[in-house]
C-alpha cells in the first residue's frame, strides 16, 4: 500500500473512528493483498509509511471474497469484478485475507 493511501486510511480513522471503517482491497495476488491488509490492521510492515507502528485493527476484505460479494448488487459486481474472478486465485486471496483478519483485526463481526 503506497504512502498516500496509508495517509488516507489514517485520516479516515481519525475522522470516523476505526470501528466504523471497512477497507476493501483489489490486489491481483494474495501476497500483495496480504501486505496491504497487514498494513491497515497491524501497521506498515516496511516501517516506511504513515501507518508504521500504527495498529488500527481495521476490518479488511478483498473484493473477490464472499463477505464482500454477498453485500453488493450482483449485476454491478458481475460488471465491475466478475471477469477478474476468472483470472485471480480467489481461494489463495481469501485464505490470506482470512489469516490476516484472524491475527490482527480488532473488530471481527
Amino acid at each position: 500500500m503506497d504512502l498516500e493511501n496509508q495517509q488516507r486510511v489514517k485520516d479516515a480513522v481519525e475522522k470516523y473512528s476505526a470501528e466504523n471503517i471497512v477497507v476493501i482491497l483489489g490486489a491481483a495476488e494474495a501476497e500483495a493483498a496480504g501486505l496491504a491488509a497487514e498494513t491497515v490492521t497491524a501497521g506498515d510492515p516496511t516501517f516506511a509509511g504513515p501507518l508504521a507502528g500504527v495498529e488500527l485493527g481495521l476490518r479488511v476484505y478483498h473484493a473477490v471474497e464472499n463477505e464482500f460479494k454477498s453485500n453488493v448488487d450482483e449485476a454491478v459486481y458481475d460488471e465491475q469484478i466478475g471477469m477478474m474472478e476468472m483470472v485471480l486465485d480467489v481461494d489463495a486471496i481469501a485464505s490470506e485475507m482470512s489469516s490476516i483478519r484472524e491475527q490482527f483485526c480488532k473488530f471481527n463481526d
